[in-house]
């Protein structure tokens, strides 16, 4: 028997997902059917325009960051699937005021090559396009493939180019910056359960009651191998120290910190999660200047975590401050 969602039909989940965000936020958000990408409802000043997106799964995650000092638009595929080329360029054409577009892509084999090619149309269009890759996935760093996959450091590229944008900063400018913040952002995730797709009859893996799955994706992949269930502080360090090390954070050091949720798990454990990742990153001198709790990139309804930490500085700072107003992030 498949496990009781909450669903009208599980092929269509991601269209109704997306209608209902933007009937949540119609101040915010509007949808354009024919091509399936969603836009800002006011497009704002002429400035640069931000441009993301990739499977459905991951919500809130791209559509839930249009808006003020975020993204102008967000192309959503099917349920961990790239959007299409065709979809992408009709996009980056509605986005554009003019000043030119950023393409901020995670670092995944459709999405890639999806982006790529509509940006060499967007480009034959006469608009001016930079991209910016996230591949913040330290499980994946130096296997065979495409890389480190792109995860929860996209928001905080998002968040800080989208600022810098609002600012009237150029392409190139922007592009840089955030390939800056990527360049100072690694995570490491866990899940304590598979995710079950819509409509499925079971997670996509099983673990053991004394298990979790250590570095694994946002696609329901399974990690990169398996360890013991213990508490929270030893879990939390387990992501942390590989993050600490990639990064060379050391005393001194300022981070934006991010614990995200992966979809299924409470508030109360996020935080709890946080709090032991704060004291682990005090006790070696590195200042939390900024975080963020939350399921902000999520994998369905995967139990677990991930730990993303951002290198940080005054201008980081200032920029992540800045105003912001979305349906799933406003200060």
């Amino acid at each position: 028997m498949a496990e009781r969602q909450l669903l009208d039909a599980p092929g269509s989940v991601a269209d109704d997902a997306l209608d209902g965000l933007c009937l949540a936020h119609p101040d915010l958000i509007r949808r354009d059917r024919e091509h399936g990408y969603v836009v800002r409802a006011e497009p704002g000043p002429v400035k640069v325009a931000l441009v993301s997106g990739g499977g459905s799964g991951h919500e809130p995650l791209h559509a839930g960051f249009v808006g003020r000092g975020m993204l102008d638009a967000a192309v959503p595929g099917a349920v961990f699937a790239s959007p299409t080329a065709v979809q992408i360029e009709a996009a980056t054409a509605a986005a554009d005021r003019g000043r030119g577009v950023v393409h901020i892509v995670k670092n995944y084999t459709g999405d890639v090559l999806n982006f790529s090619i509509a940006g060499e149309l967007a480009g034959e269009a006469g608009i001016t396009l930079e991209t910016v890759l996230v591949d913040d996935d330290l499980a994946t760093d130096g296997l065979p493939g495409p890389g480190r996959r792109g995860t929860a450091a996209v928001v905080a590229v998002e968040k800080i180019c989208g600022a810098a944008a609002e600012r009237g900063a150029s392409p190139a400018e922007v592009a840089a910056l955030g390939r800056r913040v990527v360049a100072g952002a690694r995570s490491m995730a866990l899940a304590l359960t598979g995710c079950t797709r819509p409509g499925g009859s079971g997670p996509s893996f099983e673990l053991g009651p004394d298990e979790v799955e250590f570095g694994v994706g946002i696609h329901g992949e399974r990690g990169i191998g398996r360890r013991p269930f213990g508490p929270a502080a030893e879990l939390v360090e387990a992501l942390t120290v590989p993050v600490v090390q990639a990064l060379e954070l050391g005393r001194g050091d300022r981070v934006i910190a991010i614990v995200n949720g992966l979809g299924a798990t409470p508030p109360p454990q996020l935080l709890v999660a946080y709090r032991n990742l704060a004291g682990l990153l005090t006790g070696r001198g590195v200042t939390v200047a900024r975080s963020l709790v939350g399921p902000y990139v999520t994998a369905l309804d995967m139990a677990g975590f991930s730990v993303t930490l951002v290198r940080a500085d005054d201008e980081t700072l200032s920029l992540w401050d800045a105003p912001v107003r979305t349906p799933a992030l406003t200060w």
